[in-house]
C-alpha cells in the first residue's frame, strides 16, 4: 500500500478503541471509526515503519452485525457514538474482545470475568458540555457535537440518544433562542464571538439539573444588545421549559482562554446555587460544574460495587485512593474501613470530597491535594492495599516505583484505557505482583469507551 492511494477493502476486527482492521493483499491497514464487518473505501495518510494507517471515505456495504433499530439520526455524522448500529449485546461483545486481547498479550493465569452492561445503553449520560458553531461555513447557528473529523463543524444535537430528554430540550431552546437574536459564537482561529459552549448536567437519583451558558468576555459582539438583558431572558426561557427534572442552578460562566476548552474565568449564577446533588450506592454528593462525577450514574454502581468486590475485607485496614478524584471509592470503602487516604491533583475534586464526607457523615476519611508522585513521600500512614483509578493515560513510572514500594500485598487497578492499563500492569508485574483477575463494566454505550477493573496480589 502507498501513502495517498485509495483501497477497498472489508474490516475484519476492531482494535481498542475505534480502530477497524482491514487487509489489503496480506498487508494490514488501520482505518479509524470503520465497524468490522463493513466493507470501506479509505485512503492512507500515514505508512511508516510497515504501519499503514487509512482515512475513512466511505462505507460502501454495512456490516452484518449493524442491525440496532432506532439509531439517532446524527449518528455517522456526529463524532459521539461509533457503535449505535449494533445491538447492544453485540457492543459488549466487542469491547470484552478488545480488553481481553489486549491484558492477554502482558498477563498469563488470570482469571478473565468477561464483561458487565450498563443498566441503560440510552440517555444515561449525566453531563454534556455541547458546543455553538455551524455545520457549514457562515451557516445559521448550530449547537451540539463536533462533526466526527472535524475541528470547526458543529452538528445539532437535538435526537442525541445517550443523554434524558431534558438535554435536548434544553439544548434546542438555548439554539433557537441565540439564533433568533443573530449572536455571534466564537470562533476559534479568529478568536472572536460570543457562544462558546453550553454545559449541561443532570442527576440521575435527584432530578436535579446544573446548566450553565459559556461565552467569551467579547460583549462589543453583542451589538446594540446588552448582555445582562440576555442573559436574564435566557434565564427565564429555561425556567419556564416543561422538563422532567428542576434547576438546581443556571450559570454564565466566562471563557477567555484561547484553547478550545470548558473552563471558568468567572462564574456567575443567574438562578439557584452552583452545585446540584446526586446519590450513589446510599451515599450523597454534592457536584458543582467541573466536578469529576462518573458520567454513567447507574454504570457507577455496577463500577463501584464491582470495585468493592475485588478490594475485599477492609475491616481494620488502611486503605488509598489514589487519584481519588472527589473521594466516591474512598467514601464506599471508608464505613468498614480503619481509614481511608484520597489524593488528588484537582484541588476543587479534594475540597468536593471533603466535603462530601462530612455530608455522609465519614470521619476516617482524609484528602490530599497534590501529584500522587510528589505527595507519597510525605504520607504518614502505611497502606494494607491501594486502589489505583488514573486519568485516561495511566501513571507515571516514577510514581509507579514509589506505589510498589509501599509493598501492598493487594492492589486494585481501575482504568478507563485499557492500552494505558497494560502498559502499566507490565511495570506492576516486573515490580513483583501478579494479575489475578479483571474484568470489564460498559458505563459508555454506543461509544467505543470501556472501563476496566483488575486484582493485583503481591507475589510471596
Amino acid at each position: 500500500m502507498k501513502k495517498g492511494q485509495i483501497y477497498t477493502g472489508t474490516i475484519e476486527t476492531m482494535e481498542f478503541p475505534n480502530k477497524g482492521i482491514a487487509y489489503i493483499d496480506g498487508e494490514k491497514a488501520i482505518v479509524k471509526n470503520a465497524l468490522p464487518g463493513q466493507k470501506v473505501e479509505f485512503v492512507i495518510n500515514k505508512k511508516r515503519n510497515g504501519r499503514c494507517e487509512g482515512r475513512l471515505m466511505k462505507v460502501l456495504a454495512p456490516s452484518p452485525l449493524e442491525t440496532a433499530d432506532g439509531r439517532c439520526p446524527h449518528f455517522g455524522i456526529c463524532g459521539g457514538c461509533l457503535m449505535q448500529s449494533i445491538p447492544y449485546e453485540e457492543q459488549l461483545n466487542i469491547k470484552e474482545s478488545q480488553v481481553k486481547s489486549l491484558m492477554d498479550q502482558v498477563c498469563r493465569d488470570y482469571g478473565f470475568e468477561g464483561i458487565k452492561a450498563s443498566p441503560v445503553w440510552e440517555g444515561y449520560r449525566n453531563k454534556m458540555e455541547f458546543s455553538f458553531g455551524d455545520e457549514v461555513k457562515d451557516g445559521p447557528l448550530a449547537l451540539g457535537m463536533h462533526r466526527r473529523g472535524s475541528f470547526h463543524d458543529v452538528v445539532n444535537a437535538d435526537h442525541c440518544r445517550i443523554v434524558h430528554p431534558d438535554f435536548t430540550r434544553i439544548l434546542s431552546a438555548a439554539r433557537g433562542f441565540f439564533g433568533e437574536r443573530q449572536i455571534p459564537f466564537y470562533k476559534k482561529l479568529k478568536h472572536e464571538g460570543y457562544l462558546r459552549h453550553l454545559l449541561i448536567r443532570r442527576a440521575v437519583k435527584t432530578g436535579e439539573i446544573l446548566a450553565a451558558l459559556v461565552t467569551s468576555g467579547q460583549t462589543e459582539s453583542l451589538g446594540q444588545l446588552k448582555e445582562q438583558k440576555l442573559l436574564d431572558s435566557w434565564k427565564e426561557l429555561l425556567l419556564s421549559l416543561p422538563l422532567k427534572g428542576t434547576f438546581a442552578g443556571i450559570l454564565h460562566i466566562r471563557n477567555d482562554s484561547l484553547a478550545d476548552v470548558v473552563q471558568s474565568d468567572e462564574t456567575v449564577i443567574l438562578y439557584g446555587q452552583d452545585y446540584f446533588y446526586e446519590e450513589l450506592m446510599g451515599l450523597r454528593f454534592k457536584i458543582s460544574p467541573f466536578s469529576f462525577f462518573q458520567t454513567n450514574s447507574l454504570g457507577a454502581e455496577v463500577l463501584y460495587d464491582t470495585a468493592r468486590e475485588y478490594i475485599g475485607d477492609t475491616k481494620g485496614k488502611t486503605v488509598f485512593d489514589l487519584y481519588s478524584g472527589t473521594g466516591t471509592i474512598a467514601q464506599i470503602l471508608a464505613p468498614v474501613a480503619e481509614k481511608v487516604v484520597g489524593v488528588e491533583i484537582v484541588g476543587e475534586a479534594v475540597e468536593a470530597a471533603r466535603e462530601n464526607a462530612a455530608m455522609n457523615g465519614l470521619c476516617n476519611c482524609e484528602f490530599i491535594a497534590g501529584d500522587v508522585l510528589k505527595v507519597m513521600e510525605e504520607l504518614e500512614d502505611k497502606p494494607d492495599l491501594i486502589v489505583l483509578d488514573p486519568p485516561r493515560d495511566g501513571i507515571h513510572p516514577k510514581a509507579l516505583e514509589k506505589i510498589m514500594g509501599f509493598g501492598v500485598e493487594k492492589m486494585v487497578y481501575i482504568s478507563c484505557k485499557p492500552t494505558s492499563l497494560v502498559r502499566d500492569l507490565e511495570v506492576l508485574m516486573a515490580g513483583g505482583y501478579e494479575v489475578e483477575k479483571a474484568c470489564c463494566v460498559d458505563m459508555f454505550p454506543s461509544t467505543a469507551n470501556i472501563e476496566t477493573i483488575v486484582a493485583l496480589s503481591r507475589i510471596k
